[in-house]
Protein backbone atom coordinates (compact mmCIF):
# COMPACT_ATOMS: atom_id res chain seq x y z
CA UNK A 1 0.00 0.00 0.00
CA UNK A 2 1.49 3.41 -0.47
CA UNK A 3 0.79 6.68 1.54
CA UNK A 4 -2.40 7.76 0.35
CA UNK A 5 -3.94 4.31 0.53
CA UNK A 6 -2.37 3.64 4.12
CA UNK A 7 -4.03 7.09 5.37
CA UNK A 8 -7.60 6.96 3.45
CA UNK A 9 -7.60 3.12 5.50
CA UNK A 10 -6.46 5.45 8.62
CA UNK A 11 -9.11 8.37 8.23
CA UNK A 12 -11.80 5.49 7.57
CA UNK A 13 -10.96 3.56 10.96
CA UNK A 14 -10.73 6.28 13.35
CA UNK A 15 -14.17 7.71 12.15
CA UNK A 16 -15.56 4.57 12.78
CA UNK A 17 -14.14 4.67 15.76
CA UNK A 18 -15.38 8.31 16.52
CA UNK A 19 -19.47 6.88 15.35
CA UNK A 20 -18.75 3.98 17.54
CA UNK A 21 -18.31 5.80 20.33
CA UNK A 22 -21.31 7.28 19.94
CA UNK A 23 -23.60 4.27 20.26
CA UNK A 24 -22.15 3.29 23.68
CA UNK A 25 -19.06 1.38 22.45
CA UNK A 26 -15.91 1.90 24.44
CA UNK A 27 -11.86 1.43 23.06
CA UNK A 28 -11.15 0.47 27.26
CA UNK A 29 -9.02 3.12 27.64
CA UNK A 30 -10.04 4.12 30.76
CA UNK A 31 -10.83 2.26 34.37
CA UNK A 32 -14.71 1.19 34.33
CA UNK A 33 -16.43 -2.04 34.43
CA UNK A 34 -16.11 -1.96 31.28
CA UNK A 35 -12.45 -3.13 31.31
CA UNK A 36 -14.06 -6.41 32.00
CA UNK A 37 -15.03 -6.78 28.64
CA UNK A 38 -11.85 -5.21 27.00
CA UNK A 39 -9.39 -7.72 24.66
CA UNK A 40 -7.03 -4.82 23.32
CA UNK A 41 -3.97 -5.01 25.58
CA UNK A 42 -2.77 -1.30 24.15
CA UNK A 43 -5.79 0.35 24.84
CA UNK A 44 -6.76 -0.79 28.21
CA UNK A 45 -6.41 1.01 32.04
CA UNK A 46 -4.34 3.86 30.71
CA UNK A 47 -6.02 6.62 32.75
CA UNK A 48 -6.75 7.00 36.21
CA UNK A 49 -10.48 6.94 37.84
CA UNK A 50 -9.62 11.20 38.50
CA UNK A 51 -8.63 11.12 34.74
CA UNK A 52 -11.41 9.45 33.06
CA UNK A 53 -14.22 11.16 35.76
CA UNK A 54 -12.39 14.96 34.54
CA UNK A 55 -13.92 14.39 31.01
CA UNK A 56 -16.79 13.29 28.78
CA UNK A 57 -17.48 10.02 28.93
CA UNK A 58 -17.67 10.63 24.85
CA UNK A 59 -14.06 11.41 24.76
CA UNK A 60 -13.11 8.34 26.85
CA UNK A 61 -15.04 5.78 24.60
CA UNK A 62 -13.06 7.54 21.48
CA UNK A 63 -9.85 7.28 22.82
CA UNK A 64 -7.66 4.53 21.04
CA UNK A 65 -4.09 5.37 22.55
CA UNK A 66 -1.29 3.27 23.95
CA UNK A 67 -0.38 5.28 26.99
CA UNK A 68 -1.52 8.76 28.92
CA UNK A 69 1.51 11.45 27.80
CA UNK A 70 -0.44 14.37 29.61
CA UNK A 71 0.71 12.42 33.04
CA UNK A 72 4.05 12.06 31.98
CA UNK A 73 4.61 15.40 29.76
CA UNK A 74 5.23 17.70 33.12
CA UNK A 75 3.09 20.18 31.65
CA UNK A 76 3.54 23.79 33.16
CA UNK A 77 1.25 26.53 33.47
CA UNK A 78 1.17 28.81 30.58
CA UNK A 79 2.45 26.51 28.02
CA UNK A 80 1.07 25.72 24.93
CA UNK A 81 0.31 22.21 23.58
CA UNK A 82 -0.21 20.52 20.83
CA UNK A 83 -1.71 16.95 20.53
CA UNK A 84 -0.85 15.12 17.27
CA UNK A 85 -3.91 13.29 16.29
CA UNK A 86 -6.27 14.18 18.82
CA UNK A 87 -9.34 11.85 18.27
CA UNK A 88 -12.24 12.72 20.23
CA UNK A 89 -10.33 14.92 21.98
CA UNK A 90 -9.68 13.28 25.51
CA UNK A 91 -5.70 14.23 25.88
CA UNK A 92 -5.94 17.66 24.86
CA UNK A 93 -9.03 18.32 27.12
CA UNK A 94 -6.69 17.22 29.94
CA UNK A 95 -3.45 18.92 29.00
CA UNK A 96 -5.93 22.06 29.05
CA UNK A 97 -6.43 21.87 32.62
CA UNK A 98 -3.00 21.08 33.77
CA UNK A 99 -1.91 24.36 31.94
CA UNK A 100 -4.80 26.62 33.18
CA UNK A 101 -6.30 29.16 31.33
CA UNK A 102 -3.25 30.96 30.95
CA UNK A 103 -2.07 27.84 28.76
CA UNK A 104 -3.32 26.44 24.85
CA UNK A 105 -4.07 22.82 24.15
CA UNK A 106 -4.52 22.52 20.23
CA UNK A 107 -5.75 19.26 18.32
CA UNK A 108 -4.65 18.43 15.16
CA UNK A 109 -6.73 15.29 13.26
CA UNK A 110 -8.17 14.65 9.86
CA UNK A 111 -11.06 12.44 10.49
CA UNK A 112 -14.24 15.00 10.49
CA UNK A 113 -16.40 12.37 12.66
CA UNK A 114 -13.32 12.75 15.51
CA UNK A 115 -12.83 16.50 15.05
CA UNK A 116 -16.71 17.21 15.62
CA UNK A 117 -16.59 14.47 18.49
CA UNK A 118 -13.77 16.14 19.95
CA UNK A 119 -15.36 20.05 19.97
CA UNK A 120 -18.59 18.60 21.29
CA UNK A 121 -16.65 17.11 24.05
CA UNK A 122 -14.90 20.57 24.74
CA UNK A 123 -18.45 21.93 25.18
CA UNK A 124 -19.59 19.27 27.44
CA UNK A 125 -16.58 19.85 29.57
CA UNK A 126 -16.96 23.68 29.22
CA UNK A 127 -12.86 24.04 29.00
CA UNK A 128 -12.07 27.29 26.89
CA UNK A 129 -8.39 27.21 25.92
CA UNK A 130 -8.70 24.40 23.39
CA UNK A 131 -8.53 24.81 19.78
CA UNK A 132 -8.98 21.55 18.05
CA UNK A 133 -7.85 21.89 13.65
CA UNK A 134 -8.39 19.75 10.45
CA UNK A 135 -5.08 18.64 9.00
CA UNK A 136 -2.71 16.23 8.89
CA UNK A 137 0.33 15.77 11.29
CA UNK A 138 2.52 15.41 8.19
CA UNK A 139 1.56 19.30 7.43
CA UNK A 140 0.66 20.96 10.92
CA UNK A 141 -1.26 24.13 9.88
CA UNK A 142 0.44 26.10 12.78
CA UNK A 143 3.45 28.88 12.32
CA UNK A 144 7.41 27.83 13.36
CA UNK A 145 8.10 28.13 16.99
CA UNK A 146 4.84 28.53 18.33
CA UNK A 147 4.09 25.57 21.11
CA UNK A 148 5.77 24.66 24.13
CA UNK A 149 5.08 20.84 23.81
CA UNK A 150 4.19 18.46 21.52
CA UNK A 151 2.17 15.01 22.90
CA UNK A 152 0.61 12.19 20.97
CA UNK A 153 -0.86 8.76 21.88
CA UNK A 154 -0.15 6.25 19.41
CA UNK A 155 -0.44 8.19 16.44
CA UNK A 156 2.91 8.20 14.67
CA UNK A 157 3.00 4.75 14.23
CA UNK A 158 0.17 5.27 11.88
CA UNK A 159 1.67 7.56 9.51
CA UNK A 160 3.87 6.46 6.34
CA UNK A 161 5.99 9.50 5.94
CA UNK A 162 7.47 9.32 9.79
CA UNK A 163 10.39 11.28 9.03
CA UNK A 164 8.30 14.29 7.63
CA UNK A 165 6.30 14.39 10.73
CA UNK A 166 9.04 14.46 13.38
CA UNK A 167 10.32 17.27 10.61
CA UNK A 168 7.43 18.68 11.62
CA UNK A 169 7.00 18.97 15.16
CA UNK A 170 10.47 20.37 15.25
CA UNK A 171 9.34 23.22 13.14
CA UNK A 172 6.67 24.04 15.36
CA UNK A 173 8.30 23.85 18.44
CA UNK A 174 9.80 26.69 20.21
CA UNK A 175 13.70 26.95 21.03
CA UNK A 176 13.61 24.54 23.99
CA UNK A 177 10.48 23.08 23.36
CA UNK A 178 9.60 19.42 24.17
CA UNK A 179 8.19 16.31 22.61
CA UNK A 180 7.01 14.19 24.55
CA UNK A 181 4.47 11.50 23.00
CA UNK A 182 3.37 8.22 23.50
CA UNK A 183 4.01 5.35 20.96
CA UNK A 184 4.23 1.43 20.16
CA UNK A 185 7.56 0.56 19.70
CA UNK A 186 9.49 -2.19 18.32
CA UNK A 187 12.42 -4.24 19.34
CA UNK A 188 14.32 -6.35 17.22
CA UNK A 189 13.15 -8.20 14.32
CA UNK A 190 9.51 -8.24 13.21
CA UNK A 191 7.70 -11.03 10.75
CA UNK A 192 7.13 -9.65 7.40
CA UNK A 193 2.91 -11.09 7.77
CA UNK A 194 2.86 -8.67 10.57
CA UNK A 195 4.50 -5.71 8.70
CA UNK A 196 2.17 -6.26 5.34
CA UNK A 197 -1.20 -6.75 7.09
CA UNK A 198 -3.67 -3.35 7.09
CA UNK A 199 -5.60 -4.41 9.61
CA UNK A 200 -2.48 -4.61 12.52
CA UNK A 201 -1.24 -1.29 10.86
CA UNK A 202 -4.21 0.81 12.12
CA UNK A 203 -3.84 -0.98 15.36
CA UNK A 204 -0.67 0.34 16.24
CA UNK A 205 1.33 -2.61 15.62
CA UNK A 206 2.59 -3.11 11.88
CA UNK A 207 3.67 0.66 11.34
CA UNK A 208 5.64 0.93 14.70
CA UNK A 209 9.67 1.22 14.37
CA UNK A 210 12.52 0.01 16.37
CA UNK A 211 13.01 1.74 19.13
CA UNK A 212 16.86 2.08 17.59
CA UNK A 213 15.20 3.77 14.37
CA UNK A 214 12.68 6.13 16.09
CA UNK A 215 15.94 7.62 18.32
CA UNK A 216 18.30 8.00 14.76
CA UNK A 217 14.91 9.66 13.14
CA UNK A 218 14.31 11.82 16.04
CA UNK A 219 17.99 13.05 15.76
CA UNK A 220 18.08 13.48 12.06
CA UNK A 221 15.07 16.10 12.36
CA UNK A 222 17.38 17.84 15.17
CA UNK A 223 16.22 16.37 18.37
CA UNK A 224 18.63 16.30 21.17
CA UNK A 225 17.96 14.72 24.53
CA UNK A 226 16.23 11.95 23.15
CA UNK A 227 14.91 8.74 25.46
CA UNK A 228 12.63 6.17 25.09
CA UNK A 229 11.02 4.35 28.13
CA UNK A 230 8.93 1.75 27.93
CA UNK A 231 5.23 1.64 29.74
CA UNK A 232 4.22 -1.68 29.14
CA UNK A 233 5.75 -4.73 27.25
CA UNK A 234 3.70 -7.11 25.59
CA UNK A 235 3.94 -11.05 26.21
CA UNK A 236 2.58 -13.89 24.18
CA UNK A 237 -0.75 -14.12 25.37
CA UNK A 238 -0.96 -10.25 24.06
CA UNK A 239 0.38 -10.79 20.75
CA UNK A 240 -2.20 -14.12 20.11
CA UNK A 241 -4.72 -11.25 21.09
CA UNK A 242 -3.06 -8.55 18.14
CA UNK A 243 -3.00 -11.10 15.51
CA UNK A 244 -6.49 -13.14 16.47
CA UNK A 245 -8.90 -12.70 13.46
CA UNK A 246 -6.16 -11.27 11.03
CA UNK A 247 -6.16 -14.22 8.78
CA UNK A 248 -2.25 -15.05 10.28
CA UNK A 249 -0.74 -18.48 11.44
CA UNK A 250 -1.22 -17.35 15.21
CA UNK A 251 0.39 -20.29 17.38
CA UNK A 252 3.26 -20.07 14.27
CA UNK A 253 4.00 -15.88 15.17
CA UNK A 254 3.00 -15.18 18.70
CA UNK A 255 5.91 -16.61 19.92
CA UNK A 256 8.33 -14.86 17.54
CA UNK A 257 6.27 -11.18 18.91
CA UNK A 258 6.99 -12.23 22.50
CA UNK A 259 8.33 -9.21 24.27
CA UNK A 260 9.23 -7.34 20.87
CA UNK A 261 6.39 -4.66 21.23
CA UNK A 262 5.72 -2.46 23.81
CA UNK A 263 4.15 1.07 24.53
CA UNK A 264 6.89 3.55 25.62
CA UNK A 265 7.10 7.54 26.32
CA UNK A 266 9.37 9.18 23.42
CA UNK A 267 11.22 12.21 24.92
CA UNK A 268 13.11 15.02 23.00
CA UNK A 269 14.10 18.68 23.34
CA UNK A 270 14.46 21.21 20.17
CA UNK A 271 17.94 22.71 21.49
CA UNK A 272 17.41 26.06 23.05
CA UNK A 273 19.45 27.66 20.45
CA UNK A 274 18.36 27.51 16.92
CA UNK A 275 19.26 29.33 13.78
CA UNK A 276 16.74 31.57 12.59
CA UNK A 277 14.96 29.55 9.87
CA UNK A 278 16.79 26.75 10.12
CA UNK A 279 15.25 23.58 10.54
CA UNK A 280 17.55 21.05 8.58
CA UNK A 281 18.55 18.22 9.91
CA UNK A 282 22.60 18.79 11.35
CA UNK A 283 22.30 22.90 11.22
CA UNK A 284 20.18 23.05 14.24
CA UNK A 285 22.75 21.66 16.64
CA UNK A 286 23.68 24.64 19.70
CA UNK A 287 26.26 26.38 18.64
CA UNK A 288 29.61 25.54 20.74
CA UNK A 289 31.24 28.07 22.82
CA UNK A 290 34.72 29.21 23.92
Amino acid sequence: MNTDDIKDVVRERYGQAARQARTGATSCCGTSPAQDRCCDPITSNLYSVAESGAVPELALRASLGCGNPTALAELKPGETVLDLGSGGGIDVLLSARRVGPTGKAHGLDMTDDMLALARENQKKAGVENVEFLKGEIESIPLPDNSVDVIISNCVINLSADKDRVLREAFRVLKPGGRFAVSDVVVKGEVPAEVRKNVELWIGCIAGALQDTEYASKLAGAGFEQIEIEPTRIYDVEDARQFLAGQGIAVDALAPQMEGKFMSAFVRASKPAHVERGCCAPGCCATPATA
